[in-house]
């Protein structure tokens, strides 16, 4: 008997197809027009092994902060320990080959804040340094760089080469990190991913296929 899957349905009267995604948690979202609830279910029966498939490498992906008990720092798996103090201010450090987080109250939101604090705080010391080299070397340069969280994208260059870089790069190995950097510069002289962009990639990064396969191992959330 097959069970169907729990999901989120969100209808959308401006869309002329269905499609099927998942949330930060690997929760199933369909978004559609109007349709019924027989098409959503014969849906669901034949996309069912996409869906487990799909879900479970969610799951396995490298990085996600998961009941605070862990963290990836340059591509490294590091224990988080939560160790209650007096004080009122939420500490967050790194020392021993361990993360540790100092709080008061429970407060998984601030703790997430601080989290992501540290990450950036991080990529704005680690990936200028390395993206200077690497712009230099690739004769090429930028006018702005800018670090935030997004939940897509690992880095982006606009059409003006304004680079910016999601400061969850911080999880990602030094090679894997490197291989983003190439690549957003690389849109400063071909804005599409077409041959000769890859070209211009592969150019300065003969391996840069082994650090794609890295890079979905690791999660952005």
């Amino acid at each position: 008997m097959f069970v169907l899957p729990t999901y989120t349905h969100i209808v959308n009267k401006r869309l002329k197809h269905t499609y099927l995604t998942f949330d930060e948690e690997a929760n199933l979202v369909i978004k559609s027009p109007k349709v019924s609830q027989r098409y959503i279910e014969q849906l669901l029966l034949k996309k069912s092994s996409w869906i487990n498939k799909s879900r479970e490498k969610i799951l396995q992906k490298k990085g996600k902060v998961s009941n605070f008990t862990e963290l990836y720092f340059q591509g490294q798996c590091y224990p988080l320990v939560l160790e209650e103090h007096d004080k009122k201010q939420v500490k967050l450090v790194f020392e021993e080959e361990r993360f540790v987080l100092y709080y008061q109250a429970y407060d998984e939101t601030l703790f997430q804040k601080h989290i992501d604090t540290f990450y950036k705080t991080k990529a704005e010391e680690i990936i200028p340094v390395l993206l200077d080299d690497w712009a230099e070397a690739m004769n090429l340069s930028y006018t702005k760089l800018s670090f935030r969280k997004t939940k897509r994208q690992w880095g982006s260059c606009s059409a003006h080469n304004a680079l910016s870089f999601n400061s969850m790069c911080m999880k990602l190995p030094e090679d894997v990190l490197q291989y983003i950097i190439v690549h957003e510069l690389a849109h400063i002289k071909h804005k599409h991913h077409q041959k000769s962009f890859w070209s211009c990639v592969e150019t300065y990064m003969p391996s840069y296929k082994i650090q794609v396969k890295a890079l979905k191992a690791y999660t952005t959330y």
